[in-house]
């Protein structure tokens, strides 16, 4: 097979959440474990950092990736999903697994695959770790697809564990309370491995605590440790300065990443060095402040509150459950607030009248899907919209509901797309110029 085949190979025979849902959940690390088995355990022979929560796990991913490969670390990074290549879910220092590779790999695994019938996931989490192994890389930061304790990538022995936010989301695999879904993503730390986590409630902190006391991991509090004293907002960046409270010193950052909600995973992620460089990583903080200022450029990481365009101003997030929709709903108040346009679709097993209720009705909204079998077809996202109050247009495509928005909305309005990871990934950035 050639590439192309390879990927069509991938796509339509190994089932595949991002498409179809819970149908392809697999609850259990068997798959994974045989085939790392038949690869020699590619995931033991380099160092990892291993990233779980409900929102801010990808961002937190590449900010620690592309602090470490700028501080001179040959650095993997595996992520999930991808907005518009495959190859973007495995990258070494910023740069996409080769193609060759990929047609490689799924021709060797090709016995294994037909004997166990992994799903699309396990697959490409074997490929990642085999990867890395191959390519040498010093340490890779391994983001999980969905949970912790049964997620494909709990097979590895990080140096570090870091948990983000925990919100509600995908409720029918993990819990439907808070409690729940924190207890699936704790299950990422390990005996002894010290765990950073991000944010918490009373009610989480002590899911936290309990894994943590339970396998004797040193557990880190990130926003006990730090704090945010300033914010300088502009639409293509962010200025901070955070200050260390147990010692009182402040610091300046700037993050290409630029929504508000970056803050709380900018404080993950420099509690995260701290441990590092405990551990004997050498960071500068030449090489640190670089890191975060272009972690867009370094990582190729895109769709984080992402201006693609001003006058009006277009900006694409793949928020898409109600912490998410939140936080993009507290970065509009902070920027300069016009009028504004939601260009929206989502998939059909997210909390959808959750996400529908936090949306404000006096914006413009252009109903659209993507084009996959988990999305919400339009017509049923505008019906349930109306329950709320909520008006505008049906489109096909997402690049038709943009050119429909761009056509309504004066130069001071701002445009926001999102809801949907896969709807991002549709989005032709260069009609929109």
């Amino acid at each position: 097979m050639n590439y192309e085949q390879t990927i069509e190979y991938l796509y339509s025979q190994l089932p595949m959440f991002s498409r179809i849902g819970v149908a392809a959940y697999k609850k259990d690390l068997h798959n994974t474990i045989e085939l790392c088995n038949a690869l020699d355990n590619p995931q033991t022979k380099f160092k990892s950092i291993h990233i779980a929560g409900t929102n801010g796990k990808g961002s937190v991913s590449h900010m620690l990736a592309a602090i470490l490969q700028q501080a001179g670390y040959k650095t993997g990074l595996y992520t999930s999903p991808h907005l518009k290549d495959f190859r973007e879910r495995i990258k070494i220092n910023g740069e996409m697994i080769t193609k060759d590779f990929i047609v490689d790999f799924v021709e060797r695994t090709k016995k294994i695959t037909e004997e166990i019938q992994p799903s699309f996931f396990e697959l490409t989490v074997a490929m990642a770790f085999e990867y890395f192994a191959k390519e040498q890389v010093y340490i890779a930061v391994i983001e999980t697809g969905l949970g912790g304790r049964l997620d494909s990538t709990n097979i590895i022995t990080p140096i570090l564990s870091i948990i983000t936010n925990i919100g509600y989301d995908h409720m029918n695999i993990l819990g439907n309370t808070l409690k729940e879904i924190a207890t699936e993503k704790a299950g990422i730390i390990k005996p002894g491995i010290p765990v950073v986590i991000s944010e918490y409630t009373e009610e989480t902190k002590v899911i936290f605590l309990k894994k943590a006391t339970e396998v004797n991991a040193p557990i880190y509090f990130a926003q006990e440790k730090f704090k945010i004293s300033d914010i300088r907002y502009t639409i293509y960046d962010l200025t901070l300065d955070v200050e260390d409270v147990t010692n009182g010193c402040r610091e300046t950052f700037t993050l290409d990443l630029n929504g508000l909600y970056q803050t709380k995973n900018l404080l993950a992620v420099l509690s995260a060095e701290e441990i590092l460089m405990q551990q004997g990583f050498k960071i500068s903080n030449e090489a640190e402040k670089y890191g975060y200022a272009n972690v867009k450029k370094l990582t190729g990481l895109y769709g984080r509150w992402d201006v693609i365009q001003e006058n009006p101003t277009i900006v694409l997030d793949v928020a898409h459950n109600e912490d998410g929709i939140k936080q993009i709903l507290n970065s509009k108040l902070k920027a300069p607030d016009p009028k504004t346009h939601f260009v929206i679709g989502l998939v059909k097993d997210k909390d959808i009248d959750k996400v529908l209720s936090l949306l404000p009705k006096e914006a413009n909204y252009y109903f659209t899907h993507a084009h996959i079998p988990r999305a919400l077809p339009n017509k049923e996202l505008k019906e349930k919209a109306g329950s709320y109050n909520l008006k505008g247009d049906l489109f096909e495509n997402v690049n038709d509901a943009i050119k429909a928005a761009k056509q309504k909305a004066n130069n001071d309005d701002l445009i926001i797309v999102c809801g949907s990871v896969f709807l991002i990934g549709e989005v032709d950035t260069s009609m929109i110029a």
